[in-house]
């Protein structure tokens, strides 16, 4: 399959990857931003998200995103994730690291992560509200959850939007559907990377950015203290500043 997508025509390419409670119009505030700084964004819907449908079969993430690149004809990309986006990123970055430039990860998920008793119990409560069929409360739970205080009714809906449709695409999903789990292993990653925080997120996302930043190559740290988990989305300009520079260093 194909991942839906949409791409800039021109400039150095960076490949946006969504957070798991979005699609990839998460990323709606960074599009012309970088369009204006002379790079082309490209950002895709993960598979069961946005108008990527979920695999009939055993599907390979990182490597359908990959096709996406490829089939823009782009060798080489910085990439940005965001939370479970992130983990793709990494994974991405691991298996093929000539292909990846720079990594950007906001609140980032990573390989191997045990929840805090916060995450399991938001977790539990999600499952049981979805199995119950309260497919409205689990979103409202995730708003709640995920988006920071800076941001504004238009993001706080849009997120509401991204994940009802995603719980509504995924609970249609096909038995059959499951993820491949290819190994790979951080160490293999060679991009410079920039790890972003929010002190309004839960605190595995900070501790995994603090993680990351000792073990992936030229790392730096960097925690903004208004922030919830979607910062990109909560307060755009200074994450479009921090995106930028890394952009610039490269």
């Amino acid at each position: 399959m194909t991942l839906s997508h949409d791409s800039d025509t021109s400039g150095r390419p960076v490949l946006l990857l969504h957070s798991t409670v979005c699609d990839r119009r998460q990323w709606d505030p960074q599009m012309a931003a970088l369009a204006a700084a002379g790079f082309r964004a490209v950002r895709c819907d993960l598979p069961g998200y946005g108008d990527s449908p979920y695999p009939d079969e055993l599907f390979d993430t990182a490597e359908l995103v990959v096709g996406v690149l490829d089939d823009l004809g782009i060798e080489t990309a910085a990439v940005v994730g965001s939370s479970g986006g992130g983990l793709v990123a990494l994974e991405i970055a691991a298996r093929w690291p000539q292909r990846v430039s720079s990594l950007a990860l906001l609140c980032t998920a990573a390989p191997g992560m045990s929840p805090s008793p916060a995450l399991h119990e938001l977790w539990e409560r999600e499952e049981a509200l979805l199995e119950a069929g309260d497919v409205a409360a689990a979103t409202d739970l995730n708003v709640a959850t995920w988006v920071g205080p800076r941001a504004g009714s238009e993001a706080r809906a849009l997120v509401r939007q991204m994940q009802r449709h995603a719980f509504e695409v995924q609970l249609a999903a096909p038995p059959n559907a499951a993820k491949a789990s290819p190994q790979w292993d951080l160490a293999t990653i060679t991009a410079p990377a920039l790890l972003v925080s929010g002190a309004h997120d839960l605190p595995d996302f900070a501790a995994i950015a603090a993680a990351l930043t000792s073990v992936l190559p030229a790392a730096r740290h960097v925690s903004l203290d208004w922030a919830g988990h979607l910062p990109n989305l909560e307060d755009p300009a200074p994450v479009n500043e921090l995106l930028l520079d890394l952009l610039r260093r490269e």
